[in-house]
C-alpha cells in the first residue's frame, strides 16, 4: 500500500534521453507522481526527486546519460535521484556507481516509480541514502503511456520490445520481447488525448508493425480503430519495419483521411551483403517494392529512411553499393547513424571494422545526399495545397507547422492561430530553405 505522506509537498525534475518512446514513458511517470501530489519543479527550483530516463542505443548515448545524471545531481543537490531506461537496464551496476544515484530501475520497473519510492525513505541527505538497484532480466509487462511536446502533437506508445535479434542491436535485452496493449486500451488513451484537445498523435513503439503479438490483433486493425476518432485530425505512423509494412497497410493509409502519408522505414544498409551480416529480415529488392508501392498509392508521401554506416563488415565496395542504391531510391530524407559497438552483440564476431575517420567520412557523404533529397522533396511540394497544424514558437517573426506529408510550412507569427489546422497553398522556399511559405 502506497504511503502518500512521503510525497507531501515534494517536487520532481525530469530528464529524458533517446527516443520518443522514452518521452512518452517519462510523461507517464510524471503523471503518476503528480497523482500523489508531486508537482514538477519550476525553473531554478531545487527538486526533491530527479527522474532520469536513459537511452543506450550507442556508446555516445551512454556517455550523454552519465553526463545528464551528474548534471541532475549538481542542479538539485540533496535530491533523491532515480535512474531508469535502457542504460539502467543494460548496465545497472555501472549506473549505481555514479555519484548521487539512489535508485536504479530497469525496464520492467520503470513505470512503477511511485511504488518503489513509497518503499524508501526520500532522504535529502545524500550520505544517508543507499543506492538500490532493481533492474531484472525479465521484462514482461506492457504499460500504455503518452506524452505531448507542448504543441499539438502527442506521442502514444502502442508497442514495446522486439523479437528480432539484429547483430548490432541491444534493444531486445534493453526492452524485452515484443508486446503491446489491446486495441481497446489504446483507443481509450487516444480518446483521452482527444479530450485534452490534441490534434495529432504519433504512434510509437520499438517495432510497431509487430503490434498484436501479445493480444492476437494486428497493426492494421489498430489503424482502422483509431481512424474512427474524429477529434484527432491526424495520426502518424512511427518507424515501421519494411517487411511488416504490408500493401494492405499502405492501401488503408491511402484511403484514410486521418492516417498521414508519412512513412519512416529503417533500411540500415543499401547493400544486401551488409543486410545479411546484420541479420535483417528483408533485402533491397523488397525495400524497393515497398517504396514503389507507396509512390504508386500516395505519390506525395514523405518517406524517411534510416541508414547505419560503418558497421562491422561494411567493406568499401559494400558502402559504395549502399550509396548507389540510396541515390536512386525515391525517398524524401535519410536518417544517418554511425555504427557504435555495443557489448554483448553478435556484430563483435565480424572481423572487418571501419576506421572512425572513414566512418565519419561515409556518414558525411550520406548526410549531403539526404540534404539534396529533402530539398528536392520540398521543391516538389511548392504550389501544393496542404493542411497544416500551426505549432507554438515564434522564430524571428515566423510560426511553423507540418503538413500531412511532413513538409514544414511557415507563415508570419499570429498567436491566435497556434493549435489550429489551416488549408494553405505554398509559394516557395524560405530564405533559409528550412520550410515552405
Amino acid at each position: 500500500m502506497t504511503d502518500h505522506s512521503i510525497f507531501e509537498n515534494k517536487t520532481a525534475a525530469y530528464y529524458t534521453l533517446g527516443c520518443k518512446l522514452n518521452f512518452a514513458e517519462t510523461s507517464h511517470i510524471g503523471r503518476s507522481l503528480l497523482a500523489q501530489g508531486v508537482r514538477t519543479a519550476r525553473t531554478g527550483e531545487h527538486a526533491d526527486i530527479c527522474v532520469i530516463n536513459t537511452c543506450s542505443v550507442t556508446e555516445l548515448a551512454d556517455k550523454k546519460c552519465r553526463y545528464m545524471i551528474r548534471k541532475a545531481h549538481r542542479e538539485h543537490p540533496g535530491a533523491f535521484v532515480v535512474v531508469t531506461g535502457c542504460y539502467a537496464q543494460l548496465s545497472p551496476e555501472e549506473v549505481a556507481q555514479i555519484e548521487g544515484v539512489n535508485l536504479v530501475l530497469g525496464s520492467e520497473q520503470k513505470l512503477d516509480v511511485v511504488h518503489y519510492l513509497s518503499q524508501l525513505e526520500l532522504s535529502r541527505e545524500q550520505d544517508q541514502a543507499q543506492t538500490i538497484t532493481t533492474a531484472t532480466k525479465d521484462i514482461e509487462h506492457f504499460h500504455i503511456s503518452s506524452s505531448s511536446d507542448q504543441r499539438t502533437r502527442h506521442y502514444l506508445k502502442v508497442q514495446d520490445g522486439c523479437d528480432y535479434h539484429c547483430t548490432y542491436c541491444t534493444i531486445p535485452k534493453a526492452r524485452g520481447r515484443s508486446r503491446n496493449g489491446s486495441i481497446a486500451q489504446i483507443v481509450q488513451e487516444a480518446r483521452r488525448i482527444e479530450q485534452l484537445g490534441g490534434l495529432e498523435i504519433v504512434l510509437t513503439g520499438v517495432n510497431i508493425g509487430d503490434f498484436g503479438r501479445s493480444t492476437g490483433e494486428s497493426f492494421l486493425d489498430l489503424l482502422k480503430a483509431l481512424d474512427t476518432i474524429s477529434g484527432i485530425r491526424r495520426f502518424r505512423i512511427g518507424s515501421i519495419e519494411p517487411n511488416l509494412l504490408t500493401e494492405d497497410i499502405i492501401d488503408f493509409c491511402a484511403e484514410s483521411q486521418r492516417i498521414a502519408p508519412h512513412f519512416h522505414i529503417p533500411l540500415q544498409s543499401g547493400s544486401d551483403e551488409v543486410l545479411k551480416l546484420m541479420r535483417r529480415r528483408y533485402d533491397t529488392a523488397l525495400f524497393s517494392r515497398r517504396v514503389a508501392y507507396i509512390r504508386e498509392r500516395l505519390p506525395e508521401a514523405f518517406i524517411g529512411v534510416d541508414v547505419i554506416v560503418g558497421t562491422r563488415g561494411e567493406l568499401p565496395e559494400y558502402y559504395e553499393a549502399c550509396v548507389d542504391y540510396l541515390t536512386e531510391l525515391d525517398c524524401s530524407q535519410l536518417h544517418v547513424f554511425s555504427y557504435s559497438e555495443r557489448s554483448g552483440t553478435m556484430a563483435l564476431r565480424i572481423a572487418h571494422s571501419v576506421d572512425p575517420r572513414e566512418k565519419h567520412r561515409r556518414s558525411q557523404r550520406l548526410q549531403r545526399l539526404s540534404e539534396d533529397k529533402l530539398r528536392a522533396f520540398y521543391e516538389a511540394n511548392i504550389g501544393r495545397e496542404m493542411r497544416v497544424i500551426w505549432e507554438e514558437g515564434n522564430d524571428d517573426g515566423w510560426m511553423t507547422g507540418y503538413s500531412d506529408n511532413y513538409v514544414r510550412v511557415g507563415r508570419p507569427y499570429q498567436a491566435d492561430r497556434v493549435g489550429s489546422m489551416e488549408l494553405v497553398q505554398t509559394t516557395g522556399l524560405s530564405d533559409t530553405g528550412l520550410f515552405l511559405i
